[in-house]
Order: C-alpha cells, then sequence, then structure tokens
C-alpha cells in the first residue's frame, strides 16, 4: 500500500528542500553507525549520503519501483557498493530484516503513514541495543511548500508519543530549517527479572 498523501514533486525540486550531509549530522547519523534502515528513501537524498557515512549497509525501503530504481542508478554512479534496497510495503508487511540488526533507523517524511505506531514498532525490533531512531518532519504548518494535508500531518509532540509508546526515549528535537523539525530517540532494552520488567536505557555514549 502506497503512503497516503505520499505524492513527489520532481527530484530536484524535492532535493532543494534538504542539506541532507547537514541534516543527518544534526539528528546523529556518523561513522559509528554501522547498518541503516530506511523508510521511504524516495529518490535517494539521503540514502546517497548515508551511505557514504556508515560502515555498513544501507537498507532502503520503499513501495515504488521508480524510486527504487533511482537509488540503484545513483549508487552506480557513484560507485557505491553498501545500499541494499527493498521494493516492499513496509508500512504493512514490516521490513523483513532481523531482530536488532541495524543501528540507526530513518523514518524522514513518512511518520504521516496509515499505522505510524506499527511503524515505530518495527523500528524498534530491527533496532539493536544503543540503537538510534531519527525521524524528520514537515513543520505543522499550512505554509510549508510540500507536504501532507494538515488534517494527516503529526505535531512533533505527537511524533513523541507515539515513539515512547513503542518504548523509545526521546532524546532532543531540531529544527531543520526553513520547512522541517527533527526528532531524535534512542532504544530502550527491556530485561526481565524476577518476574518483573525493568527499562533500562541505552544511550551512545
Amino acid at each position: 500500500m502506497k503512503v497516503r498523501e505520499s505524492g513527489m514533486p520532481g527530484e530536484k525540486q524535492w532535493e532543494s528542500f534538504f542539506e541532507p550531509e547537514y541534516i543527518l549530522k544534526t539528528i546523529g547519523l556518523d561513522s559509528n553507525s554501522v547498518n541503516v534502515a530506511e523508510f521511504g528513501c524516495g529518490y535517494g537524498t539521503f540514502t546517497i549520503p548515508a551511505s557514504k557515512t556508515v560502515k555498513g549497509t544501507v537498507y532502503a525501503f520503499d513501495i515504488e519501483q521508480e524510486m527504487i530504481n533511482r537509488v540503484i542508478e545513483r549508487a552506480h554512479n557513484e560507485n557505491l557498493n553498501n545500499i541494499q534496497t527493498m521494493l516492499r510495503d513496509f508500512v504493512n508487511q514490516g521490513s523483513g530484516l532481523e531482530n536488532e540488526s541495524v543501528d540507526y533507523v530513518m523514518l524522514f517524511n513518512i511518520i504521516h503513514a496509515e499505522n505510524p505506531e506499527e511503524l515505530l514498532k518495527e523500528t524498534y525490533r530491527i533496532l539493536g541495543p544503543n540503537g538510534k531512531l531519527g525521524i524528520i518532519h514537515w513543520n505543522f504548518d499550512p505554509g510549508t511548500p510540500r507536504g501532507p494535508p494538515m488534517n494527516i500531518r503529526p505535531k512533533p509532540e505527537q511524533c513523541i508519543e507515539w515513539a515512547v509508546k513503542a518504548g523509545f526515549n526521546f532524546e532532543n528535537k531540531h529544527n531543520l530549517k526553513p520547512y522541517h523539525y527533527g526528532l531524535v530517540f534512542s532504544k530502550i532494552a527491556r530485561f526481565k527479572t524476577q518476574d518483573q520488567e525493568f527499562l533500562i536505557k541505552n544511550r551512545i555514549k
């Protein structure tokens, strides 16, 4: 199922809205990360710079073959061999990745999907100990040049509520001018001891 209201403008216009390297650095994706999952890779706006940053593999998911083809083309043009594209309905079918198999998950302009809480549960499942989640989305402002309708566009507070409910610890919020906000979360590991469940926060120091 295609993410609701996910129509993309042309690639040139889309990429004019972002400074990918700056955004990735700001929300904590760096060379300490090994494997990364990106739900909704689009044209590869963030996929390509992420692949140049991490030590391992970028798993780039999208529901549209056209977007997958574009990421493959860009990776080939830049001789990048650590991007694994995945044509998959990840909103309804999950990622298919193993438990705790990635260090960072990128949910960029995708959290307005039909089942955001399920997507966050899947994110939690595939993140390893000390894993990080980065969310960016259009500001809750009808004046932005793109973005989903306001009735399905989440406020930062709503994203935080969903993520905390899924088990994440909220770390910080960033103003990604001019049109976006960014949120960073860390995974909380659950341990059962003497039939009691304790929540222990793991942070990347």
